[in-house]
């Protein structure tokens, strides 16, 4: 079953019970999923923002965006105008074949990952995901880059609480970490 489905069959009926939702389009869902990779110190080198891209493009299935520096900043070397990251918004099927793909692939594979911190979902209810390595998602092979980059991974909802979004997130099947008993 695709998560969609999943969402649709499950987890929103589900969160319309615990929650109390008369309107079905109240149910708290995921809006759209933005990928983002900063080059940080290598934005001068052109083949290192290149294959920033076309890694982003392979996992994404989209063509990113080259994000530009809006002013100078001499303490940081930045002049206006560089490239300075990378993004790519996800909606619709894209969206949800990717979300699919970083809950059943991709984490699993995060080198020394025990789970996702329960802190990662803000007030409003999104999650955000930070990857040190982008070599966990299985499109990129062995071969394909020179510098492993990171990147960042935020899930935006429609829910307006964090206890709402992390309770659609839990039933969407995220890895989240047990929570810590206190002896109080």
């Amino acid at each position: 079953m695709s998560l969609k489905e999943l969402y649709a069959k499950e987890v929103a009926p589900k969160l319309k019970e615990e929650f109390g939702y008369k309107n079905n389009m109240a149910i708290p869902k995921i809006s759209k999923v933005v990928i983002n990779v900063g080059v940080g110190r290598f934005s001068k080198e052109k083949a290192y923002i290149d294959n920033v891209v076309e890694t982003v493009k392979k996992i994404t299935g989209q063509q990113p965006v080259q994000t530009k520096a809006k002013k100078s900043i001499s303490a940081f070397k930045v002049r206006e105008g560089m490239v300075v990251g990378v993004v790519v918004t996800l909606r619709g099927q894209r969206m949800y074949d990717f979300t699919e793909k970083l809950i059943n692939v991709t984490l699993p594979r995060v080198r020394d990952f025990r789970g996702l911190d329960m802190k990662s979902v803000d007030r409003s209810g999104n999650l955000t995901i930070g990857l040190k390595e982008h070599i966990a998602f299985p499109e990129v092979g062995a071969d394909d880059f020179d510098k492993i980059h990171g990147l960042e991974i935020c899930l935006t909802t429609t829910a307006e609480t964090n206890e709402k979004g992390l309770a659609l997130f839990k039933l969407l099947g995220f890895p989240f970490k047990k929570e810590a008993k206190s002896n109080k």
